[in-house]
C-alpha cells in the first residue's frame, strides 16, 4: 500500500477478496546495514526479534541462523560468529495460509476440526494449525487478512561479562504477617568464563524501602530471585479498579553493581493489589459462586470483550489505544476480556489498563477450535506461554488467565460432530494442551492470580469432572456465553440467571459516516452486494430486522439512501435496547437467588470494538466512534442505577449499587403520556437506604394500579421514568420502562427539536428544545471525532443540554441549526429526517 502497488485501502469495498493473493504469496524481507560499533570488542552479539508474523527462515549474511513459527513469541539468535561491520539480513516468509494447510495435511492420525470457517466469513482454512492471530483468517465480525512480516521491533544487542535478558516481579500479600512482599526475578546471560559477583540494590523511595543483596552469577543462563520485604508499619496504597478507588503505583529502581565495573539499572512501576476467584457454596442454590474479590472486596465485573483494533497492527497507534480505553472508563466499565482469537496486546495496552483501572480477563490465544498436540506444536506453545506470562504478570490490571475461548464447550457440546467413540482422543488432547502444558506453566510462573482452562467453563466443577464438564455453560457454576437472536430481547426471562455472563450481545450496523469511507453510492442499501458481503454472521442482517420489527415499524421511505440511513439507526436502537435489558437483568441479579439461580457477579457484553467497518456486536465503531449502545452502557453500568422491569403484570424497580458504602436516597417515579411533556403523575418514596455492593427491591406496583393512578393512561399511551436522588441532587441516570412496543404507542407524535449550538473552550454545547416526548433522540456530527455527554436518550422534558467533547482540536464549526426529529412512531419513517448538528 505504501508503495502504491495496491491503490485502495484494504478495507475498501471488496478488497478483502481482491487482495487475497497477497497472503497466498511467500514474501522476503531483506536489508543491508552497518553495525555502529566495533564488533571485535564484544563477547556476545544477539539478534532479537520481538515479533515475527509468522512462518519464516532467517538468514544473516547468507547463513541460516534460525526459523520462526509463532507470532506470539520473542526470538533471540546468537550471531556472534557471523556478524560483520556490514551485514545483510533476510527473513524468508512462507504464506501462513499455505503452511497451515500443509500442517493439517501432515496430521494424518485423525482430523483436528474445524477445517474451514463458514462460507459467509469468506476466510481461510486450518488456522488452528498455525500459532498466529486466529481471527486473521476471518471471523463472524472480521475480514480475512492473514498478514505476514515483522510486526514488532528488531534489534541487535552486544555485551561483555553478562546481560540482563528479562526482569519481572509480583507483589504478594502475606496474610499471616499482614505485610506486602515483592518477588523479583531477573534472568541473565553470563558470558564471562568466571563467576561474576556483585550486589543488587532494590529501592521503592515512597515506601521508604531499600534492600541490598549479594549475588554471584555462574557462567551460562542464570536466574536471580529476590524477595523484598515491605515493613507492615508503612502504609501501602493498593491499586483499585475504576470506580472503586485509586490506581496508586510506586516507582521502583533495581541496580545491579557487578564485577568489572558493570552497572545494570532497571526501573518499573509497582502496583499492589490482591485478587481472589471465589467459588463456594451458595445458600438456596446448588453449585458454586463465581466472583472476584479485589483487595478483599467483592466486585461486580462490568464491561466488554476486546478484539484486535485493526487487521494491521501497524495502524494501532498509541492515540487509538488511549481513545478506545478511555471510552471504556467513560462508559463506567471496569473490565475488558482480551479474547482468545486475537493477540496478546502490546505493552502499552496493559500499561493504560493499569493507569485507568481496567481489569483484564486474559485469554491465551486459542479460540473456537480443537488443536493438535504433536511435540513441535506443544514446544512452540510452551515457549509462547512462558514468554507471555513473564512479559505480563507484573500488571495489576490482569486478574485472571483463561486457557481458551469456547473450546471446552465446542468439544463437549460436539460442535464438530465427533463420534462418541472418538471423543476420548480429543479430550486427551484438550487436557494435554490446556492442563498439562499451559496450566502447568501458569502455576509455575505466576502465583498472583487465578487460572481457568476455558471460557465458558464451570470452574472448580470442570476440574472435578476431569477438566471437561458435561455442560460447560451451566448457570450453577463458572461463566456463561449466551446468544439468542430469535426470542424477544425485551423479555428478560429469556436470559440465563447465571453466576457470571462473560459474553452476550446483539449486532448492529455502524453509522453511515463510518461506512461511507469504504463504500460507494451503489453500496448504500441494506440489500446491496456490499451489505451482504460485509455481513459475516449467517443470517445477521435478517436477524437484526426481525428483532427490530418486534417493537418498531421498519423504515419505508421512497428515498433508498434515507431508508438505508434509517435502517442503520434502527439497528443501533435495537442493539442498545436489547443489551440494556440483558445487562440490567444481570446487574439486578447479583444479590438474590430465584428458582435456585442467581448471584450474578459479572456482565461483559460482546464486543467492545471493531476491527473494520462492518455490522458487528461492537459498541465502538472502527476508529472509536460511539454507537448508541456505548452511550447506553454509560448509563446501565452507572455505579448507582435504578432498574425497572415487569413480572406477572407487576412493575418493579430495583436499586443496584457498586459502591462500598450505604447511602440514603429517594426514588422518584414519573409517568408521561407520549403526547405531553407534563407528567400525568409522579411519586417520591420515603428515604431509602441503598446498601453498598447490593441489588435490592425499592418499589413494586401492579401495572393496572399504576395506570389507574395516572389518570387516563394505558400501556400504549404512557411511559415510565425514574431516578435516584438525595437532597435534590441526582445520584443515578434517569432510567425508563416502556409499557408496550413503540410500534403500538398511542399519542407518539412528530417532535420538532431545535438545537442552539455554542462553544465553550473546546466543548460544544447543544441546547435542545422539543415540542413533544421523543425516544431515542440521536445527535450526530458526522465524521468529526468525539463524543456526546449523552445520546440516544428519552426526552421527556421541554429542554435539555448536551455537551460534545471533540477528541482533537477541530476547525469545523457546528452551526446553530434546526433539527427536525420524527419519533419512531406507528406510521413509520416516511417524513423522518436525521438528527444532525451540522
Amino acid at each position: 500500500m505504501a508503495l502504491k502497488r495496491i491503490n485502495k485501502d484494504s478495507y475498501y469495498r471488496f478488497n478483502d477478496l481482491n487482495y487475497r493473493w497477497i497472503s497466498l504469496d511467500n514474501w522476503t524481507y531483506s536489508k543491508e546495514f552497518k553495525i555502529p560499533f566495533e564488533i571485535s570488542k564484544w563477547q556476545k552479539v544477539n539478534l532479537i526479534l520481538e515479533g515475527v508474523d509468522t512462518i519464516s527462515k532467517i538468514l544473516f549474511n547468507e547463513v541460516t541462523i534460525g526459523e520462526t513459527d509463532n507470532m506470539f513469541n520473542r526470538y533471540s539468535f546468537d550471531i556472534t560468529n557471523v556478524v560483520r561491520d556490514v551485514n545483510s539480513i533476510e527473513l524468508r516468509f512462507q504464506s501462513a495460509v499455505l503452511y497451515a494447510a500443509q500442517q493439517s495435511k501432515a496430521h494424518t492420525r485423525y482430523p483436528v476440526p474445524p477445517d474451514c470457517p463458514p462460507l459467509v466469513q469468506k476466510g481461510e482454512c486450518h488456522v488452528n494449525f498455525v500459532r498466529k492471530e486466529q481471527c486473521s483468517f476471518s471471523w463472524d465480525w472480521g475480514p480475512s487478512f492473514p498478514t505476514q512480516g515483522i510486526w514488532k521491533d528488531v534489534r541487535i544487542e552486544a555485551y561483555n561479562i553478562c546481560h540482563l535478558n528479562d526482569f519481572t516481579f509480583s507483589p504478594i500479600y502475606d496474610k499471616s504477617a499482614q505485610a506486602w512482599n515483592l518477588e523479583i526475578e531477573a534472568t541473565f546471560d553470563v558470558v564471562s568464563s568466571k563467576p561474576v559477583g556483585g550486589q543488587v540494590i532494590v529501592a521503592i523511595p515512597k515506601l521508604q524501602t531499600q534492600q541490598m543483596y549479594n549475588l554471584e552469577l555462574q557462567p551460562g543462563k542464570r536466574i536471580v530471585e529476590l524477595f523484598l520485604n515491605i515493613s507492615k508499619n508503612i502504609t501501602v496504597e493498593t491499586w483499585w479498579p475504576h470506580g472503586h478507588g485509586n490506581q496508586t503505583g510506586y516507582n521502583m529502581t533495581i541496580l545491579f553493581e557487578l564485577d568489572g565495573g558493570l552497572n545494570i539499572e532497571k526501573s518499573a512501576k509497582v502496583y499492589f493489589r490482591t485478587v481472589e476467584l471465589i467459588e463456594e457454596p451458595i445458600k438456596g442454590s446448588p453449585g458454586l459462586s463465581f466472583y472476584f474479590k479485589i483487595n478483599g472486596f467483592p466486585i461486580f465485573l462490568k464491561g466488554s470483550n476486546w478484539i484486535p483494533a485493526d487487521s494491521f497492527q501497524d495502524r494501532v497507534t498509541s492515540e487509538l489505544l488511549r481513545l478506545l480505553l478511555q471510552s471504556v472508563v467513560d462508559a463506567n466499565m471496569n473490565t475488558l476480556r482480551v479474547w482468545g482469537g486475537g493477540i496478546y496486546e502490546q505493552d502499552e495496552f496493559y500499561e493504560l489498563c493499569d493507569e485507568l483501572g481496567i481489569m483484564v480477563w486474559q485469554d491465551f490465544m486459542f479460540a473456537c477450535a480443537l488443536y493438535p498436540t504433536d511435540q513441535g506444536f506443544l514446544d512452540s506453545v510452551r515457549a509462547e506461554v512462558a514468554y507471555q506470562i513473564k512479559r505480563l504478570k507484573s500488571h495489576p490490571s490482569i486478574i485472571i488467565w483463561s486457557g481458551n475461548n469456547e473450546n471446552e464447550e465446542a468439544l463437549m457440546m460436539n460442535w464438530y460432530h465427533i463420534s462418541i467413540t472418538d471423543r476420548p482422543i480429543y479430550i486427551k488432547d484438550y487436557v494435554t494442551l490446556y492442563v498439562e502444558n499451559i496450566r502447568e506453566l501458569v502455576l509455575a510462573g505466576d502465583k498472583s492470580r487465578p487460572f481457568i482452562t476455558s471460557s465458558p467453563t464451570n470452574g472448580a466443577e470442570t476440574v472435578a469432572e476431569g477438566w471437561v464438564s458435561q455442560n460447560p455453560n451451566s448457570n450453577y457454576f463458572g461463566d456463561v456465553h449466551f446468544y439468542d437472536y430469535i426470542s424477544d430481547c425485551w423479555n428478560w426471562k429469556v436470559f440465563p440467571r447465571a453466576r457470571f455472563a462473560s459474553e452476550y450481545g446483539y449486532q448492529s450496523w455502524p453509522s453511515f459516516s463510518t461506512l461511507e469511507k469504504v463504500s460507494s453510492t451503489e453500496d448504500w442499501s441494506f440489500s446491496s452486494k456490499f451489505s451482504l458481503h460485509r455481513q459475516h454472521h449467517e443470517g445477521g442482517n435478517k436477524q437484526m430486522l426481525y428483532q427490530a420489527g418486534l417493537h418498531f415499524k421498519l423504515p419505508k421511505s421512497t428515498d433508498p439512501l434515507r431508508t438505508f440511513k434509517d435502517t442503520i439507526y434502527l439497528t443501533q436502537v435495537m442493539q442498545a435496547q436489547c443489551v440494556k435489558t440483558e445487562t440490567e437483568f444481570y446487574r439486578r441479579s447479583r444479590s438474590e437467588i430465584v428458582d435456585q439461580q442467581g448471584h450474578t457477579m459479572g456482565a461483559l457484553y460482546w464486543q467492545l470494538n471493531d476491527i473494520w467497518q462492518a455490522p458487528s456486536w461492537a459498541s465502538l465503531e472502527y476508529g472509536g466512534k460511539w454507537k448508541m449502545l456505548h452511550y447506553f452502557a454509560q448509563n446501565f453500568f452507572a455505579p448507582l442505577l435504578p432498574v425497572g422491569f415487569e413480572n406477572e403484570n407487576t412493575f418493579y424497580i430495583y436499586g443496584v449499587s457498586d459502591l462500598h458504602s450505604d447511602y440514603s436516597m429517594t426514588l422518584t417515579v414519573r409517568v408521561h403520556t407520549w403526547s405531553s411533556l407534563e407528567p400525568v403523575c409522579s411519586c417520591v418514596t420515603e428515604h431509602l437506604v441503598m446498601k453498598g455492593g447490593e441489588a435490592v427491591r425499592l418499589y413494586e406496583e401492579p401495572v393496572s394500579q399504576l395506570l389507574r393512578r395516572c389518570g387516563n393512561c394505558t400501556r400504549e399511551s404512557c411511559v415510565v421514568s425514574f431516578y435516584l436522588s438525595a437532597d435534590h441532587e441526582l445520584l443515578s441516570p434517569t432510567n425508563y420502562h416502556f409499557l408496550s412496543s413503540l410500534k403500538e404507542a398511542v399519542g407518539l407524535c412528530k417532535a420538532q427539536i431545535t438545537a442552539i449550538i455554542s462553544q465553550q473552550g473546546d466543548i460544544f454545547v447543544f441546547d435542545l428544545e422539543t415540542s413533544a416526548v421523543a425516544p431515542f433522540v440521536w445527535l450526530d456530527v458526522g465524521s468529526i471525532p468525539g463524543r456526546f455527554s449523552d445520546n440516544g436518550f428519552l426526552m421527556t422534558e421541554k429542554t435539555r443540554t448536551i455537551l460534545f467533547y471533540p477528541w482533537e482540536p477541530t476547525s469545523k464549526t457546528l452551526k446553530a441549526s434546526k433539527i427536525i426529529y420524527t419519533n419512531i412512531r406507528k406510521t413509520g419513517y416516511g417524513k423522518r429526517e436525521m438528527a444532525t448538528g451540522q
